[in-house]
């Protein structure tokens, strides 16, 4: 029997449930006819309930979602264009672009984000899913707490490991004694991803491009929540933006801000350009506040790749392109000015986690509030960034990973960041993305760096 984690009607009631709520709709009636009929809430933690339903329950199920679906006010104020890329923007990137000595140091500083991105990832990837009360156990019993170095499984009493099992999937690759080269992860997926999108459609890209490759170079078995629905959706002859909307209730979660980075990399100097791209990219999976994350990393990461401010700076530039009223923008800077207020960064993860306890882990808004307390809180430093970002819990790994580009940019070149974090990824990364498994991170910043050099904006077929 196969149980399909993330499409299955009958499992995505509980989450649309929660979402609806969230923008402020009355779900009373349907959760009760839900319930009556014999439906179930969403699974705790996994994307799956183990038992199929009747053939009616299902269905039903599928009336509700189509109920549910209907949009409600809120979404008027979420940008279906978005902000386009004001001239200012496309000038910053331009003369950023033109100046000899931004140019040398472009390539390394993307060198260290790629490298930062993967070591972030790399070290939230074997507690990803578990809570944080294990997360933290997990670390003290090895001697590893506060979080400075990679998980490790030597030393743990074998009651701890059986009360806190790691990731299952990520252990055997993710552990200090087993780590051998970066192994294949979505958050390393899509920066790659959009390395071959900018390259075939250039700046001007659309959402049915971004679609368009997806179909063609991403596995569906290597999709999960929001994009595993679009990619449903669009099997079943759904386009953009609707791909977004219909029976998608990880619209609002974090997988669109893990695909921004690209976007910010290729736009240094260019916040407003880096985040008009990231809001065509995520428009095919999420919306409001889901799109609003995308925009903020992207626009964070492209004050960060032009190296002129520190990462206060930055995340502020980030602020700058949502809507300073949304829920995220809110939540983002409740979390900074916590990490500014706290001194000891467990407390600051304590209010987060009580302030958010009623959204699901995956959900943007709680994890870009602790990614920008972390990064304040280490006041940009590389080990202190993706540490405290995953020592939070939550999507560990994107956190980590979001952090690590970020603080990787900002440390300016590959030697600038700890050996012990860059020499077990050994320059390899693996991928199901056609093409670039096994390439080299020193591969990557190449092209990175030659799409970052395009100013001249291709037009779109």
């Amino acid at each position: 029997m196969i149980r399909l984690t993330w499409v299955q009607p009958e499992d995505l009631i509980g989450h649309e449930l929660r979402q609806s709520e969230e923008e402020g709709k009355d779900v009373r009636s349907v959760r009760s006819r839900w319930l009556t009929a014999g439906g179930h809430l969403a699974p705790a933690r996994a994307g799956a309930s183990p038992t199929p339903p009747t053939p009616e329950l299902r269905a039903f199920a599928e009336e509700l979602l189509t109920e549910l679906s209907q949009p409600p006010v809120l979404w008027a104020g979420v940008p279906q264009g978005g902000a386009a890329v004001s001239g200012r923007g496309a000038r910053a990137r331009s003369a950023l672009m033109g100046h000899s000595g931004e140019n040398e140091a472009l390539r390394p500083r993307l060198h260290a984000a790629w490298l930062g991105r993967a070591a972030g990832c790399l070290l939230g990837k074997p507690v990803e899913k578990l809570p944080l009360t294990a997360i933290r156990s997990l670390a003290k019993a090895t001697g590893n707490w506060p979080l400075t170095t990679w998980f490790t499984e030597k030393g743990l009493p074998p009651e701890l490991k059986e009360a806190h099992p790691w990731n299952k999937r990520s252990a055997p690759t993710s552990l200090a004694e087993n780590i051998d080269g970066m192994p294949e992860d979505d958050d390393l997926n899509y920066p790659l991803l959009n390395l071959r999108l900018l390259q075939r459609h250039g700046r001007n890209f659309t959402t049915t491009d971004v679609a368009k490759l997806w179909l063609d170079e991403l596995p569906a078995a290597r999709t999960f929540t929001a994009e595993r629905v679009a990619y449903r959706n669009l099997l079943n002859g759904i386009e953009p933006p609707h791909t977004a909307t219909h029976h998608n209730p990880f619209r609002e979660w974090i997988g669109a801000l893990i695909r921004a980075d690209v976007h910010g990399w290729t736009n240094a100097g260019a916040p407003e350009a880096a985040a008009d791209q990231a809001r065509r990219d995520a428009t095919l999976t999420h919306t409001a506040n889901g799109v609003y994350g995308a925009m903020f990393a992207a626009a964070t990461i492209a004050e960060a790749a032009a190296g002129t401010g520190d990462v206060h700076h930055c995340l502020r530039t980030g602020l700058t392109v949502v809507p300073q009223d949304s829920r995220l923008s809110r939540a983002i800077r409740h979390g900074i000015q916590l990490a500014r207020d706290t001194r000891h960064f467990d407390h600051v993860v304590d209010t987060l986690h009580a302030t958010h306890a009623h959204l699901h882990w995956v959900h943007v808004i709680p994890n870009a509030a602790l990614l920008a307390a972390a990064l304040t809180h280490a006041d940009g430093d590389f080990t202190g960034s993706i540490t405290r970002a995953v020592s939070g819990g939550w999507d560990t790994d994107s956190n980590g990973a979001t952090a690590g580009s970020i603080a990787g940019l900002l440390a300016g070149h590959p030697d600038a960041l700890p050996d012990r974090w860059t020499a077990p990824l050994k320059n390899r990364l693996a991928s199901s993305v056609h093409g670039f498994d096994g390439i080299g991170f020193d591969t990557l910043a190449d092209l990175t760096t030659e799409l970052a050099h395009e100013t001249q904006e291709r037009p779109h077929p």
